[in-house]
């Protein structure tokens, strides 16, 4: 079972932070291409602040949902 072999062999913090790690990068890779792809910019956000965060809000949580059965849930 691979997490007593890591709690074992003392390699579970390591291993946790390296998950950790591909899980923010593969994150922010997602949320930018949500955000190329729904046309989501700077100007958006300096002209209309609350449309520009609830936007965002709505592609984190479904570019974090993609990750998680990406990376953790498999």
């Amino acid at each position: 079972m691979l997490f007593n072999d890591l709690v074992l062999s003392c390699q579970l913090w390591t291993y946790l932070a390296d998950i950790n790690g591909q899980a923010q990068e593969r994150l922010q890779i997602i949320i930018g291409q949500m955000q190329e792809t729904e046309s989501i910019t700077e100007k958006m956000k300096e002209d209309n602040q609350w449309e520009w965060i609830r936007r965002m809000g709505s592609i984190y949580n479904r570019a974090e949902e993609i990750m998680l059965n990406e990376l953790i849930y498999r």
